[in-house]
């Protein structure tokens, strides 16, 4: 299949590692943005082919792990209520609030419904005028366009038993609180290659400049990892601290003007809590004022919560990368896919999934000199 297989082969792989072997010098640090590049690197095993001297941080970009507990607790009163239909991704149903998630609501009686687009959300409103129709919107700069264009949509059919329930993100600022942070070790990222294909690049160049950072966008195939890595290790052994697209069959400087245009038309920055991390200034979406009557948080009036997470849940410090996964003592024996007490065990994306499913088992270090995924 077309920039599946060829961004498997195990032979161009090998070139690239040993490109990588030849470069390095001394130990670096990398961050990863990406969930899904994470979960690319844990299964195929690239962090353990890598160069001793290299160590890849599993970064916060996840987006159902940086949902903050509070929003999910207002997910859960909203699902609780009659008369809601209350529409999600079902990625989100087991992810826990507190004492309870989406699945545990559905099971007591609440209409939760899973869903594959916001579109699905608005069609069951226009199905039942008599219910409130309400869609989880959480996401970075990826799943927003999507979910700007429902409420425009809803707008334009007069639609007004549908709400959008909030929890955006955006990466640049949470790139800066992570070089902020008097315990970060990053000294090069590499960048979510789906977040550039709608927002572009133009964000990035201060960034890099200000904390001295090479940015490399990046895919998500091993080959993608693999060369993004590369041109990392390079900037990072010549002192160089510059942006570059690793990524070009997807993404453009400008990104995508169209997105772009409508997310600037229904949404505004604000602050925004990332879960286990906290308040990062302007690192999220609201609706903005002419849509602000779809919001569900005024709509319910729930926009007054606050929680605390479990003590024995170190999931922020994993999407910190402080911590690996098999590293925190709950793992894979009191957090579980099927008990998880927190959103990285959970998700698709989370990091602390990744390792249950790929390393659990492991008993010992693999051997860097294993043959490259095939």
């Amino acid at each position: 299949m077309k920039y599946i297989d060829e961004f498997q082969d195990p032979e161009l792989a090998r070139r690239l590692l040993d490109d990588i072997h030849a470069t390095v010098t001394r130990p670096w640090a990398l961050m990863e943005v990406c969930g899904g590049q994470t979960h690319s690197i844990i299964r195929h095993g690239i962090d353990q082919l890598l160069p001793e001297q290299i160590e890849l941080i599993h970064g916060p970009g996840c987006p159902v792990c940086v949902t903050p507990l509070e929003m999910i607790d207002k997910a859960l009163a909203i699902a609780s209520r009659p008369g809601v239909i209350f529409c999600s991704f079902g990625d989100m149903l087991r992810v826990p609030g507190t004492g309870r998630d989406l699945f545990q609501v559905r099971a007591a009686g609440g209409d939760v419904r899973v869903v594959y687009s916001p579109m699905d959300a608005l069609r069951i409103a226009q199905q039942n005028p008599e219910r409130e129709v309400v869609f989880f919107g959480i996401g970075f700069e990826t799943t927003a366009p999507p979910n700007a264009m429902t409420v425009r949509q809803a707008r334009r059919l007069g639609i007004r038993n549908f709400s959008l329930l909030v929890s955006h993100v955006r990466v640049p600022p949470a790139i800066d609180a992570i070089m902020r942070s008097p315990e970060c070790r990053v000294q090069a990222f590499l960048a979510a290659g789906h977040v550039c294909t709608v927002m572009g690049t133009d964000e990035y160049p201060e960034l890099a400049e200000r904390h001295r950072v090479p940015i490399v966008v990046t895919g998500f195939e091993p080959l993608d990892i693999l060369e993004g890595v590369r041109r990392s290790v390079r900037q990072l052994e010549c002192g160089r601290y510059a942006v570059e697209n690793a990524y070009p069959r997807a993404v453009r400087a400008e990104g995508n003007p169209a997105a772009r245009t409508v997310l600037a038309e229904v949404f505004e920055v604000t602050d925004r809590p990332w879960r286990g991390i906290g308040m990062i200034p302007d690192s999220g979406w609201r609706l903005s004022a002419a849509y602000r009557d779809f919001d569900a948080e005024a709509r319910f009036s729930v926009d007054g919560m606050r929680t605390l997470e479990p003590a024995e849940c170190r999931s922020g410090e994993v999407l910190q990368g402080l911590l690996k996964p098999d590293e925190c003592e709950m793992f894979g024996t009191g957090c579980t896919p099927r008990s998880p007490l927190g959103a990285t065990m959970v998700s698709s994306e989370g990091a602390c999934a990744a390792y249950y499913l790929y390393r659990r088992l492991e008993t010992r270090p693999v051997s860097r000199e294993a043959s490259p995924v095939a």
